[in-house]
């Protein structure tokens, strides 16, 4: 989707700020001033809207967005420097184009969401009615970002995190919180850590901190955009892909893009398993999944963000492209690997996006990739590589039917290539009959192996299922 300026004049202007509702009378859970106190696109706005392709909005409501991202990015020096944008040789000999990583892996949580929690206590802090606690509910880099914030702040904060959070995070975020937070284990999902944070909340007065879906959010996770403008060698870039979750820097990048006059196209990363933002856009309206793959755990949600969306709702579903789970698995692999990169899932979404493009498409151009997050549990690492090698058709599952007979074992490995390993056997069921059933695991060095290795096996007469793709069976037994 090209962002392009179009003429329109303001018919009218919104309401003073004496007529707008006051701060005191709005709920303490959402924090700073409603989007019509804030000059963004909304109801009680009244003037009349020009419409930039893929985001509605108005001329002075741009102005004061990049405005206040410009002085949210200025705030953010004083925890850490600007994320460096770092063109990647690797990539653009690839791809065909120049293609920059921006760094977000590299700030003091290894996410970009220390921008948006930071800019919302910022802003919350600077009222007069100024809270004096805060709660999130958060399972990952929000959490870590808030903790972070409080302790710079000097705040008191409590987080709401699943029981099944893995030990490494919950240490990683007591580590930046210090003796300034409070984490708290609750329930198997983040549905139930949101309802307690609501409820501490209601019962104590503290403010709830969100993870994307708040004006203030938006405005510290679009800081990144402020930082590339600056950052680029020649101008703003003919494509930028973003990750997407909730939807907080997608709508807060894109919106920054449209009040600079970017002529850029914007394409967004979701997980296959949890396409929140896709079925939006297809269904012209926010939709809630039935069901998320937590896999890319820093993007697994199940409903884009209200906000959110009403920026981003001008795009085209098909501006959003969904990353297969084991491809994006070998991308974080291949950054390992090549270019020492220690990305999380949700941090490779945008980078192995690219793999959608031809080089034809991508030729000459200068592309931008958001590296979201760095924050990488190494437990993750076999089921990574597992993953990375079906996907690359490096190693496949077997069911054979194995004859009970001296020298089987013999015969079968004799059918094997110089470059064919056997990873895994095992009996799955082993009877006084002729026969067994035997799972077997084979890596090979080339994908065209596996075409030689099957004929000889059909040559020689054995029964065997391939059953690397069956999701439903392999889940089970690999």
């Amino acid at each position: 989707m090209w962002i392009a300026a179009r003429k329109a004049k303001l018919c009218t202007k919104s309401k003073p700020r004496s007529e707008r509702l006051p701060d005191s009378s709005r709920p303490r859970h959402l924090g700073a001033p409603t989007v019509a106190g804030r000059g963004l696109l909304c109801n009680r706005a009244r003037r009349c809207n020009r419409e930039v392709e893929g985001i509605v909005v108005d001329k002075s409501g741009l102005a004061g967005f990049a405005t206040r991202v410009d002085k949210a990015a200025e705030a953010l020096r004083t925890l850490f420097a600007e994320t460096p944008l770092q063109e990647n040789e690797h990539l653009s000999r690839k791809t065909g184009a120049r293609v920059f990583l921006k760094r977000e892996d590299l700030t003091p949580v290894r996410s970009y969401k220390i921008r948006g929690a930071y800019n919302f206590f910022r802003k919350a802090l600077a009222r007069p009615d100024a809270p004096q606690s805060f709660v999130c509910a958060s399972a990952g880099n929000h959490a870590q970002g808030f903790a972070h914030v409080c302790r710079q702040m000097r705040k008191t904060g409590v987080i709401f995190m699943p029981v099944t959070t893995p030990r490494q995070k919950i240490d990683k975020t007591a580590t930046f919180g210090g003796d300034f937070v409070d984490i708290r284990l609750t329930g198997d999902f983040f549905d139930d850590c949101l309802a307690a944070a609501l409820a501490h909340a209601d019962e104590t007065g503290a403010l709830m901190v969100p993870p994307f879906d708040h004006v203030d959010i938006i405005e510290g996770q679009a800081s990144v955009a402020h930082e590339i403008a600056h950052q680029m060698p020649a101008g703003a870039p003919d494509m930028m892909i973003l990750p997407v979750g909730g939807g907080g820097l997608a709508a807060g990048v894109t919106r920054y893009g449209a009040a600079r006059g970017w002529a850029t196209r914007f394409v967004f990363a979701e997980p296959d398993g949890a396409p929140s933002l896709r079925r939006s856009l297809e269904a012209g309206r926010r939709t809630k999944l039935a069901q998320v793959d937590n896999f890319v755990d820093g993007a697994a949600v199940a409903e884009i963000g209200r906000e959110p969306l009403r920026h981003l709702k001008g795009f085209a579903a098909a501006d959003v492209h969904l990353v297969p789970e084991n491809r994006l698995c070998a991308t974080m692999v291949e950054m390992l690997n090549v270019e020492g990169v220690v990305l999380e899932p949700a941090g490779a979404l945008a980078i192995d996006a690219l793999k959608d493009f031809s080089r034809q498409d991508l030729k000459g151009k200068t592309v931008v990739a958001i590296v979201s997050g760095g924050n990488f549990d190494f437990e993750r690492l076999p089921d990574v590589k597992e993953r990375a090698l079906r996907f690359e058709g490096l190693k496949k599952y077997f069911v054979f039917r194995f004859p009970q007979r001296p020298g089987a074992l013999r015969d079968f490995l004799d059918l094997l290539g110089p470059e064919d390993d056997i990873v895994r056997f095992e009996y799955l069921k082993k009877s006084a009959r002729n026969f067994g059933s035997v799972l077997i695991g084979i890596e090979t060095r080339q994908k065209r192996n596996f075409a030689a290795l099957k004929k000889r096996f059909d040559q020689a007469g054995w029964s065997y299922q391939d059953i690397t793709d069956n999701e439903v069976l392999a889940g089970f037994i690999i």
